[in-house]
């Protein structure tokens, strides 16, 4: 049997981890972050399809695309999680657990920053807890999906 899939879906901005701005978002780059969710998954017996694109249209067709193929959704909407109505109504129109995550702690920056649309599907925010954060949205994911027993 198949490992259930978990989409971990990243936005704008986030390919440039590990060079834009280190003393916010830390010296790990995007593929650091990509290890670190397939070893995550790999322990908690799941199967991770990550993705980055820049493009809100993309990002949302991604999502569309989890219905019915994927368990569940980690995503990290980056920007749009404070401008993209959109990605809200995909993410609730695809009808599965999702957990956002954000390296930063969104609600100690700019006031623009508090609002996440994003957060209106989710089932769980992370955020503040650098790109850990991904781990800790893989095992509740895990654990929302009954696959992880411990969690």
């Amino acid at each position: 049997m198949e490992p259930p899939l978990i989409a971990v879906l990243n936005g704008p901005n986030l390919n440039l981890l590990g060079t834009r701005e280190p003393e916010k978002y830390g010296s790990a780059t995007l593929d650091d972050v990509e290890a670190l969710c397939a070893e995550a998954a790999e322990e908690l017996g799941l199967a991770i399809d990550f993705r980055q694109t820049n493009l809100e249209g993309e990002l949302i067709s991604w999502v569309q695309e989890c219905r019915g193929r994927a368990a569940g959704i980690i995503i990290n909407p980056a920007g749009y999680s404070h401008t993209s109505i959109a990605l809200m109504d995909a993410l609730l129109a695809v009808d599965l657990p999702v957990v956002e995550v954000h390296i930063t702690n969104i609600h100690r920056r700019e006031a623009f920053r508090h609002l996440s649309y994003v957060s209106r599907a989710a089932v769980g925010v992370i955020c503040g807890l650098g790109v850990g954060g991904y781990a800790l949205g893989l095992r509740a994911i895990a654990g929302i999906i009954g696959q992880d027993e411990t969690a």
